[in-house]
């Protein structure tokens, strides 16, 4: 029915996580009403991502560069790791602007059955970073997913870091119920680990 360059932009668009069909059409009708200069901007921006973006040599976050924006700031507090999953992870901790530290993307999470061990992921490197007398690391914070994959994650750690620097406070995400949300709603593992995690006030 579409006119085949038609057609090869909604195949593209439906690639996309979360694109259906549907709205891979109206994507791309929105394209083709586009004017050709926003046209042209939405293909160069593509194209500079794949082109410029890089992995932090340090951190492994997303970077324009050698290093990320993070691992540049001298204002960060470098004897603190936040160890997360992906690069979108650091996203969201950032939006709290509570964290001051540095952080250590895995590439993963800990997945036998997916094929995903401990060498698929940037385990060595962290170990290094908080071995380093350089970085002078005293606390590394586990914010792996609360999924199967990301509590194995960090045992995993936890576990490695124990044995390999003792002398390192190794803590996890607290996890429970979200502000706003009723206890009757709660699932009982959220409950359970309220409780947990409960803190005196």
């Amino acid at each position: 029915m579409l006119a085949p360059p038609l057609q090869r932009l909604v195949t593209e668009l439906s690639k996309l996580p979360g694109i259906g069909n549907r709205t891979a059409q109206r994507l791309a009708f929105h394209v083709l009403r586009a004017s050709g200069e926003d046209a042209e901007a939405l293909a160069q921006a593509i194209r500079d991502v794949k082109e410029k973006i890089t992995l932090c040599e340090i951190c492994f976050n997303l970077a324009e560069g050698p290093r990320c924006a993070i691992c540049l700031d001298e204002r960060r507090d470098g004897g603190v790791l936040c160890v997360v999953e992906e690069p979108n992870d650091v996203i969201p901790i950032e939006r709290t602007h509570e964290f001051r530290g540095r952080y250590h993307v895995l590439g993963g999470a800990l997945s036998p059955i997916d094929g995903v061990e401990p060498e698929n992921l940037r385990l060595m490197q962290l170990y290094a970073r908080v071995l380093d007398p350089t970085h002078s690391v005293h606390e590394v914070v586990l914010a792996t997913n609360p999924t199967t994959t990301g509590e194995a994650t960090a045992l995993h750690i936890a576990a490695a870091l124990h044995e390999r620097a003792p002398q390192v406070a190794v803590t996890r995400l607290a996890s429970g119920l979200p502000v706003g949300g009723d206890l009757e709603y709660a699932d009982e593992v959220t409950l359970g680990r309220a409780f947990a995690g409960r803190r005196a006030l």
